[in-house]
């Protein structure tokens, strides 16, 4: 009993965890703009970490021969793909990979492209700082392809040789260049937690009440029954 209402109590307190950061990030996403410059001066985990979920206003130009769909990925009911690109940004010579949008995959034809645009030129995009680009499950490693299952973003720069910076950028925004960006929202996962803190306060009752039955409820009965 006492270990399970220890796990119980640990999961209610690594829910209440995950609330609390996802509240910190998004107050984070209501904070002024970042530019080219702060983004790229984070390099530690914790310079990193200080800028996760913040808005970034970015100008540079968009670098299309190392574009990659990312296949199996969903926006609403439809399944497409997610356009990365990388920007070189017009302050500088630092790069940031931009997850750029979603658009939908032929459904006879899994190895064409949709049509999306590259503007050519300087382009100004606003989105939020991530520390990864959204993954998805795997069965193995991607090799250097148009189309891919994710990106890993320290093999995609000794891939690309490109000086990419340590985060990416979500773009958001309204449609354009032929790309959706209706992201999902963000989510702490503390539901999880919860749920399975009930569990173990379940099991712990469970417990609770076959001790007493057994110790106390059952002991009587036999004796009663005994003395009848």
């Amino acid at each position: 009993m006492a270990v399970t209402g220890s796990l119980g109590r640990w999961q209610l307190s690594r829910g209440a965890q995950k609330d609390r950061l996802q509240a910190e990030l998004v107050a984070r996403a209501r904070l002024p703009a970042l530019d080219a410059a702060a983004v790229t001066a984070a390099h530690s985990t914790k310079q990193i970490g200080a800028i996760l979920q913040r808005t970034a206003v970015l100008h540079g130009e968009w670098i299309p021969d190392h574009s990659v769909y990312l296949e199996n990925r969903t926006m609403g009911d439809d399944s497409g793909f997610y356009l990365t690109t990388p920007l070189r940004l017009a302050q500088g010579d630092g790069v940031v990979l931009v997850v750029r949008g979603w658009a939908p995959r032929d459904p006879i034809d899994r190895t064409r492209l949709p049509p999306v645009q590259t503007p050519t030129g300087t382009v100004e995009i606003t989105g939020r700082v991530m520390d990864h680009v959204p993954a998805t499950f795997s069965l193995g490693r991607d090799g250097p392809t148009t189309i891919r299952q994710n990106i890993d973003l320290a093999a995609f720069r000794a891939e690309t040789r490109l000086p990419l910076a340590p985060v990416v950028v979500e773009q958001t925004g309204a449609k354009s260049d032929g790309l959706l960006r209706q992201w999902p929202a963000l989510d702490s996962g503390s539901e999880r937690n919860y749920g399975y803190a009930v569990q173990w306060f379940g099991m712990c009752a469970l417990m609770g009440i076959l001790l007493v039955w057994f110790q106390i409820g059952k002991p009587y009965l036999l004796r009663r029954n005994r003395r009848e």
